[in-house]
């Protein structure tokens, strides 16, 4: 028998498919801009992607303060006004910014939280189970789902953590995975068993993930290409595993293209080149791509460019708003 509450604004099974984690548009001067973000977030439910991430790690969290990262949920959630899930990175490396900006996102009208592990100190498992209980405690009717990514945060949580917090924390439903070790993904669903809902956090590792029981993809692939994105997903779905495979291996130059240099930055200039948002500004310590990047991502562009999702006039910030 399930443990689970049953108020939850959204059952944890609606939470699949393609999350878009966008990123977090700022102006030329280095401000968040609400604007370009609610274009985008537009651009990606017309794309057809299945929910709307915002403030994890393609966001720039760690470039932000609480308060800007509270007002930039609230405009995701106003634009998407009921017409998909919403799930925004909440967490901090500290305990009391995370439950502040958790809760704020909660009294907003998330439908679940995404955590992060907290970077930085290295907490011992022991640690990362009192850490996600605690913040899981003050909002009960909340679906919180962890976010291990441990070449962020220098910390793994392990199998065994996961299967222990899905089963003493009720509404501890899931976590993504953004770790290139694919037997963790494994791991991880047989400890905990198949009722955790595990996302792909890692581009080439969406597809196989699906394989095992995975639920989806949170990939920052969905921010120039949210449409393939999504019909990788619905293909394997539906049992057309070559359309899939198709389009799994027509994504490897974009999801390349992602990593010229560090992400965000080279997504941010291809939304800005492409008129998506007015401005491909990155805060400190990021920069924007090098001309050398640029290059490459041009010619990365080329390669995919059947995968890129199309942007008329009207999908533009100066059409659109």
């Amino acid at each position: 028998m399930s443990n689970r509450p049953g108020a939850w604004r959204t059952l944890p099974e609606q939470l699949t498919g393609s999350i878009a984690p966008v990123i977090t548009p700022f102006t030329d001067e280095g401000a968040v801009d609400h604007a370009s973000l609610a274009n985008l977030v537009e651009w990606q439910l017309r794309q057809g992607s299945d929910g709307v991430s915002i403030g994890g790690s393609t966001g720039e969290p760690s470039a932000q303060t609480i308060d800007e990262r509270a007002a930039a949920i609230r405009t995701v959630l106003k634009t998407v006004d009921g017409r998909a899930p919403v799930v925004p990175g909440t967490g901090s490396a500290k305990l009391d910014e995370t439950i502040e900006l958790t809760g704020a996102a909660y009294e907003a009208g998330v439908d679940a939280a995404l955590i992060i592990t907290p970077y930085y100190a290295r907490p011992t498992q022991e640690a990362l189970y009192v850490w996600y209980s605690t913040v899981a405690a003050e909002y009960p009717e909340l679906p919180i789902i962890a976010y291990n990514v441990p070449s962020r945060t220098a910390v793994e949580i392990a199998p065994e953590t996961v299967a222990r917090l899905h089963r003493d924390v009720p509404n501890f439903v899931g976590i993504k995975e953004t770790t290139k070790d694919f037997e963790h993904f494994s791991r991880v669903i047989k400890a905990a068993g198949r009722e955790l809902l595990v996302w792909s956090g890692i581009e080439l590792l969406c597809l196989p993930l699906l394989a095992l029981g995975g639920t989806g993809f949170v990939s920052a692939t969905a921010n120039i290409a949210p449409a393939a994105t999504k019909k990788m997903y619905d293909a394997f779905r539906d049992g057309r595993l070559e359309d899939a495979l198709d389009i799994h291996y027509g994504l490897h130059p974009l999801v390349d293209l992602i990593f010229v240099e560090t992400n965000p930055a080279p997504v941010k200039w291809v939304l800005a080149e492409r008129g998506l948002i007015r401005s491909g500004h990155v805060r400190s310590p990021l920069i924007a791509p090098t001309d050398a990047g640029k290059d490459k991502i041009r010619a990365l562009l080329d390669e995919g460019a059947g995968y890129l999702s199309p942007v008329t006039e009207a999908d533009t910030i100066a059409g659109g708003n």
